[in-house]
């Protein structure tokens, strides 16, 4: 690992111990954010992707495979920068934070969970405004949610954040 990343993981561990002793010492606050973050890994976007044509028609159609396109395009540059950064999550890093679910692969940076919730929620809001009141607050908890369940570091939330929105909103120019 690159001597920056190592820096990197030693200022934010801190703020990882404090979430993960939060949501650890609360099951309140663990089960909640383990629904939120599992809906996250796709079975939220894919409903919604199945439900915008009915709904919607044409229109959500279009707005479904355009969510798939940018989706795939997510994947794989968040396949390509977790395989380059190699980012330990902060349960490797730190064996006192501990990852309340199982992590879905094996590296931390970025979000792929946040990278992915912004650019559909993005993409969706872009072609229905009217959904802005439910996937800003729902996308909003998948963010936080991989910080409290031990699975990443603030700055990869924040730069799946950032690169999903580039995503989304790149995508919105070319389609």
């Amino acid at each position: 690992m690159q001597a920056w990343l190592r820096h990197l993981n030693d200022l934010e561990v801190s703020v990882c111990r404090v979430w993960s002793r939060s949501g650890g010492r609360h099951p309140w606050l663990q089960q909640p954010f383990a629904i939120v973050s599992r809906l996250g890994d796709g079975v939220f976007w894919y409903s919604l992707m199945a439900a915008l044509p009915p709904v919607y028609g044409l229109s959500g159609l279009q707005a479904s495979l355009h969510m798939l396109l940018t989706g795939a395009l997510a994947l794989l540059l968040y396949k390509l920068l977790k395989g380059a950064t190699r980012r330990p999550r902060p349960c490797d890093h730190a064996h006192d934070i501990t990852a309340l679910v199982p992590p879905l692969d094996q590296y931390s940076f970025p979000s792929g969970h946040s990278l992915h919730a912004v650019a559909f929620s993005t993409v969706a809001i872009d072609y229905f405004p009217e959904l802005g009141w439910l996937l800003v607050p729902f996308t909003t908890l998948i963010a936080l949610s991989r910080i409290v369940l031990g699975l990443h570091y603030p700055s990869d939330v924040l730069m799946g954040i950032l690169i999903g929105l580039a995503l989304g909103y790149s995508s919105i120019l070319f389609v």
